[in-house]
């Protein structure tokens, strides 16, 4: 069972340098670029699952066909703990949307519960806001 998050008030959103991808998931924007620095050097902490493309695969509306030649499905979607246990894709809609395209039903996807993934909100408004609707979902 989900718990209530209590907000503390010494968080610090996570940095962000020139250059790092950010993420927004309608009002929550996380920082891409940390996320993926943060896997690669702590391998153990997040583990890799394999996930059916067809659970978090939406479709785009447009797509830059010569950009979706160059996507490298093999690399792990991430996907982030909106609300209690449910996950939406914060990186790799593109990779979703090839393995769709080529008919593969599975795809490797870095789960990141509401713990491992709050850290990397990108501002303090964002952090309390999320705090917020997170407590309004167990209500």
């Amino acid at each position: 069972m989900a718990q209530m998050l209590k907000a503390d008030n010494m968080f610090s959103p996570c940095p962000v340098d020139s250059g790092d991808e950010i993420f927004p998931n309608g009002i929550f924007e996380f920082n891409i670029t940390k996320i993926i620095d943060h896997i690669q050097r702590n391998p153990d902490s997040i583990h890799l699952k394999e996930v059916l493309v067809k659970d978090f695969y939406t479709g785009f509306s447009s797509v830059n066909e010569s950009y979706m030649e160059h996507v490298e499905i093999s690399r792990p979607i991430i996907l982030a703990e909106i609300s209690p246990r449910q996950y939406n894709v914060i990186d790799g809609n593109h990779r979703l949307e090839k393995a769709h395209r080529m008919g593969i039903k599975t795809i490797h996807a870095h789960r990141l519960n509401v713990k491992q993934h709050i850290k990397f909100l990108i501002s303090k408004r964002t952090y309390t806001t999320y705090i917020e609707y997170w407590n309004s979902k167990l209500k």
